[in-house]
């Protein structure tokens, strides 16, 4: 059973890993890249700002950044090690078969996906504490790029990125759920009746703005793959 799983994820990375591209080469490395992110996370961080008081505006950063740590250090400092499943840049009887980019191999091990468990929560937190169905759509297509752009490298297997995902989805929920208990009692429920705000209290147009932030980022990684890949 193993081996047949072992199988079927070496085929589909294969069929899913690298091309001869310069240009995808480029923009997924951009796109795997936490740096890449630093803008969207800062307009995030300032939409949250402007739409909670003190005291939700710090429960929601705490939040935030628990969903982060939980799923790095779940993925990272426990599955990882436990598992000890090989990158496929270190399995001596398939690495050289795999397409990596710029020499990059990535740790050791690979199961799970520290990058997919990351970004799923992320994802699924927001879209929770959000409400609201492009938000929603914009998070997931990040995530799943994101994630997809671990096997485009050569350092992940989609099995590794699936059960990454998963675990991910599992913390958000979990953080998700704390922090709305957490919220009664450092904060009254209020009610958005205007058709201005989402059922969670924030401005559509901020979310719009948010989503907006995400294209642009895409957009800014196009211009420079090009230019990097006519080098």
């Amino acid at each position: 059973m193993l081996e047949r799983l072992q199988q079927l994820d070496n085929t589909v990375f294969l069929a899913l890993n690298g091309s001869d591209s310069a240009f995808w080469d480029a923009y997924m490395w951009l796109v795997s890249s936490t740096l890449t992110w630093i803008p969207v996370f800062l307009m995030l961080l300032f939409i949250i700002a402007k739409n909670s008081n003190a005291r939700r505006m710090v429960l929601i950063v705490v939040a935030l950044a628990l969903v982060i740590l939980l799923a790095d250090r779940l993925s990272s400092g426990l599955l990882k090690p436990l598992f000890q499943r090989l990158r496929p840049t270190h399995t001596i009887t398939f690495m050289h078969t795999i397409d990596t980019v710029f020499g990059y191999q990535g740790g050791r091990y690979g199961f799970v996906s520290s990058h997919a468990a990351n970004t799923f929560s992320v994802f699924i937190f927001l879209s929770l504490l959000f409400r609201n169905r492009l938000m929603t759509f914009s998070l997931l297509c990040w995530a799943v790029l994101s994630s997809y752009s671990r096997v485009y490298l050569g350092v992940h297997y989609p099995g590794d990125i699936l059960c990454g995902a998963f675990l991910g989805l599992l913390v958000g929920v979990l953080v998700y759920f704390i922090y709305k208990i957490s919220s009664r009692y450092t904060d009254r429920e209020r009610q958005y009746y205007s058709s201005a705000y989402t059922s969670s209290g924030f401005l559509i147009s901020d979310i719009h703005l948010l989503a907006f932030t995400l294209v642009a980022t895409y957009c800014v990684l196009f211009i420079i793959a090009t230019f990097l890949a006519m080098r």
